[in-house]
């Protein structure tokens, strides 16, 4: 089974509907022990960094989370959550990324929002078969900065972490779940590690 958090941030479901699409069952929950005894668990999101974190903490997913050792997939404000802190609302986060949230600068039109191609892309088993020339969909207005867990990058005023991987730990920037065949497939690489 694959648990989806519910955390009180948006594109739950679009998350699960592109899941059920590729033949898989999840739930929708923030059930610590649903959580834990999953096989596979997405931290998805659309929202605000410090109110996210709030909740989390709240219903102590925050501890859950950082502990789990099956695979994870963050999407999103989940990347982001997934680093050490983030700018917007001045938030700590869970700290699995060793890597900072940053607001975008207003060079161009922020958030960054639309189809937009990976930059590098380093191999992993969840960019496999995935190039450079694909375009996923972004709608963000903070960035996840380059680290060590960086695996694919994407260029927009600046180059950012849209790929990343830490042990059981893997996130994206975009969504994979409007992302058309490209995401599909990389969620797919994630459903089968």
């Amino acid at each position: 089974m694959i648990a989806i958090i519910k955390y009180n941030a948006g594109n739950i479901r679009s998350v699960q509907n592109a899941i059920s699409r590729l033949g898989y069952e999840s739930i929708i929950t923030d059930d610590l022990e649903e959580i834990q005894q999953a096989d596979k668990v997405i931290f998805p999101g659309v929202g605000e960094a410090s109110s996210a974190m709030k909740y989390l903490k709240d219903k102590g997913l925050d501890r859950i989370l950082i502990s789990l050792k099956q695979p994870v997939l963050g999407i999103c404000l989940g990347l982001q959550l997934m680093c050490k802190s983030s700018e917007e609302g001045n938030t700590k986060c869970l700290g699995i990324f060793n890597a900072e949230t940053k607001k975008f600068p207003p060079l161009k039109k922020v958030p960054h929002m639309g189809w937009n191609n990976f930059s590098t892309i380093k191999e992993s088993k969840i960019t496999e078969s995935i190039n450079v020339n694909d375009d996923v969909y972004y709608v963000h207005g903070y960035y996840a900065e380059l680290s060590e867990d960086t695996v694919a990058t994407c260029n927009y005023i600046e180059l950012f972490s849209t790929v990343m991987q830490r042990d059981n730990f893997y996130a994206m920037q975009f969504h994979p779940e409007k992302s058309a065949s490209i995401g599909e497939k990389l969620l797919k690489n994630f459903l089968e590690l």
